[in-house]
């Protein structure tokens, strides 16, 4: 059966875990996105040091080249509850699958370093990141009023229960 919206023809996706050298095209997406939560220079510079808070940051690459990425996803790594700090894909490659391939791999490696649960904070009018958390099992758990700002704008917190022994879909 046909799809009802166009899809792009891309490379195959390849999600492996972020490196130095990555960090510039990180930050060059993160800029670019309006919803991504916008972090210092200095903060991205340090993401990956070895003495930074435990993270996880997995980028989308081409297949056939790692070194363009389509997108990334950041996450900070408590004992049994880890936070989705930022998300991003680019632009061009929406609507592709890319955050759904990003999140699924996070989940898996949540389940696999022990965590319970994993949550994050989404804009109330971000309905497309919202779609892709409520399609992979999300649920609102809370409200931080005034959370965000430029436009000011409340925070949905969204999370999804890992039970140990399950698989992630």
């Amino acid at each position: 059966m046909p799809s009802s919206s166009p899809r792009r023809n891309i490379d195959p996706v390849l999600i492996r875990p972020a490196t130095v050298e990555d960090v510039p095209v990180i930050r060059m997406l993160e800029r670019q996105a309006e919803t991504a939560a916008h972090w210092a220079e200095r903060e991205y510079d340090s993401l990956l040091a070895p003495d930074a808070p435990k993270r996880i940051v997995l980028v989308a690459v081409n297949e056939s080249d790692e070194a363009q990425i389509h997108g990334f996803v950041i996450v900070r790594c408590a004992l049994t509850t880890w936070e989705i700090e930022n998300l991003v894909v680019a632009a061009e490659q929406s609507r592709l699958g890319i955050g759904t391939q990003l999140i699924k791999e996070l989940l898996l490696q949540s389940l696999e370093g022990g965590a319970t649960s994993v949550l994050l904070e989404v804009r109330p009018s971000n309905v497309p990141a919202r779609r892709l958390y409520e399609k992979l099992g999300f649920t609102e758990g809370g409200r931080r009023v005034g959370y965000y700002r430029d436009p000011q704008e409340d925070a949905l917190l969204l999370q999804i229960s890992i039970p140990s022994g399950n698989k992630v879909a």
